[in-house]
């Protein structure tokens, strides 16, 4: 019997998930679908961002399904560094993104300079793009720098230029819309 090749269980596994999460839990969980038009105005609904994160994972699966590689299971091991790695990272980037924000706000206020808090200040300009823009920066620049083996000017500049690309995309447009984590804060 030939041996399970681990991007086949990985492909098969994002397959899966992506498939449940669109057609069970997407529809069971959000109180709109991906647009709502209220009022006259177009929002984005409940279920815009995750469907659309699932259909990059299930694009993702089917592109390993039909990827060439050697590697079985048995030699996964070799890669829990790397893994761990990515985890710090992540970690980091999602601690940049939730406290920049307030923290800033903190030290602004200290200073003088602001007079209320972060919750009053989160849906304005600049506050509400700091968590955000330190974050994706961080996350899309050490992502990189990951890949490549080093850290380069490059690679801050692609991440704030995608982290920028997203504020277009997504915050311009949509007046009532909060950047991560300012929903939430």
């Amino acid at each position: 019997m030939k041996p399970i090749k681990a991007h086949v269980v990985l492909g098969l596994g994002a397959l899966i998930l992506a498939a449940l999460a669109i057609s069970l839990w997407l529809p069971n969980d959000s109180a709109t679908g991906l647009m709502v038009r209220l009022r006259g105005r177009t929002q984005i609904g409940d279920a815009l961002a995750p469907t659309a994160a699932f259909i990059i994972m299930a694009v993702s699966g089917l592109m390993l399904l039909f990827e060439r590689c050697d590697q079985t299971l048995e030699g996964m091991g070799r890669s829990t560094g790397f893994l761990a790695v990515l985890v710090i990272l992540f970690a980091v980037s999602l601690l940049l993104m939730r406290w920049m924000g307030p923290l800033t706000v903190t030290i602004a206020g200290f200073l003088g300079d602001v007079g209320h808090s972060y919750r009053e200040l989160r849906a304005t300009f600049p506050w509400k793009h700091l968590g955000f823009a330190t974050g994706g920066t961080f996350m899309v620049a050490s992502l990189i720098s990951l890949v490549e083996g080093r850290l380069t000017a490059k690679a801050a500049l692609v991440g704030a230029l995608t982290v920028l690309g997203l504020i277009l995309v997504f915050d311009l447009p949509f007046s009532d819309l909060l950047l991560p984590p300012n929903g939430d804060v």
